[in-house]
């Protein structure tokens, strides 16, 4: 009897450590091949501003002289997976008697949008987005700076390098069946101070000089020749601010926009004179293209000392705070 009691438990543990071992996420970013191997493990959140596209099938072209297929419009979705409309994760907030737009929900407003959503936890969470643009790819980072902020372990949340566009590229296939949401069991757990920076602390890191920033807007927006208006009230960047183009955050791979490597970040960042280990905090204008920047540092090179300033240049600069730049 006793040894009947070491085996059951022998077998109960063993099967814990065969269900973790088997939920387990490889990084922040997975590929096609490696969800398409683990669809069942994880929950996929797809991620995009047209949801019109979730039913709606890709379009592919044939080269007349290669016979190749290529993948020209993206279209459709994972089975089974929970759909998020990124217009809707960010919450316009009134401060200090402005409105100002895009801001980072609270707990409660965040953990709604997700259960609406149909998430529930149990799972690691896998971020789909379309892959289309770069844009596209930071909707995926900025969802995943808030899943993370909220209290989703680091090893719990990954994006799929590519989005949808890299899965198709890859033969594998979509629906283009009516997402059906049931309600969600989501909850945010916490807040993870350590990853945001507040504009008062944006203002302490430039007055001290402890903190480097970086810009991850256009280059026409970081000088002020473009000025995002009505959400920026100014244009031009905030005094020392290194900049980290948004053209430079991923590179395309067919019709795919996909993240590098450490190893390329850290000799893009050399050519932009970026250091990879200094106190960083990231900003753009609503710290939707910041979250892809912020990404970069904090979780493909591994730097603890980077924080998304999620306010960005809309708040900063409808309160009044100075920036450098073109004349605008």
């Amino acid at each position: 009897m006793k040894s009947l009691k070491y085996l059951l438990a022998a077998g109960i543990v063993g099967a814990c450590v065969q269900l973790a071992s088997a939920a387990s996420l490889p990084g922040p970013l997975v590929t096609p091949q490696w969800l398409h191997a683990h669809r069942n493990e994880v929950t996929v959140v797809d991620i995009r501003d047209d949801m019109d596209t979730l039913s709606r099938a890709p379009r592919f072209v044939t080269d007349k002289k290669t016979g190749e297929k290529k993948l020209v419009e993206t279209g459709g979705h994972l089975a089974g997976a929970v759909s998020v409309d990124f217009g809707k994760i960010r919450q316009n907030k009134m401060i200090d008697g402005k409105k100002i737009v895009a801001q980072l929900p609270s707990a409660e407003y965040f953990t709604k949008v997700m259960d609406d959503a149909g998430l529930n936890s149990g799972k690691p969470i896998v971020i789909v987005p379309t892959g289309a643009t770069v844009d596209t790819m930071d909707m995926a980072t900025r969802l995943y700076f808030q899943l993370r902020y909220f209290g989703e372990p680091r090893d719990q949340v990954a994006i799929l390098n590519g989005g949808v566009n890299a899965w198709l590229q890859a033969g594998l296939p979509v629906t283009t069946a009516k997402v059906m949401a049931a309600k969600g069991d989501w909850k945010a757990a916490g807040e993870d101070k350590e990853i945001l920076a507040t504009m008062e602390q944006v203002k302490e890191g430039l007055r001290s000089g402890s903190d480097q920033f970086v810009d991850a807007r256009p280059t026409a927006q970081y000088l002020g020749i473009v000025v995002k208006r009505p959400v920026d009230a100014a244009g031009g960047h905030l005094a020392g601010a290194r900049s980290f183009p948004t053209d430079a955050i991923v590179k395309p791979v067919g019709a795919a926009h996909e993240f590098m490597s450490a190893d390329d970040y850290r000799k893009i960042y050399a050519e932009f004179n970026i250091q990879a280990n200094a106190p960083t905090i990231t900003y753009c204008n609503t710290g939707h293209l910041a979250s892809g920047a912020w990404f970069v540092d904090h979780e493909i090179l591994g730097n603890p000392k980077t924080r998304l300033y999620t306010g960005s240049m809309t708040e900063w600069t409808n309160l009044g705070n100075p920036t450098v730049g073109l004349p605008n």
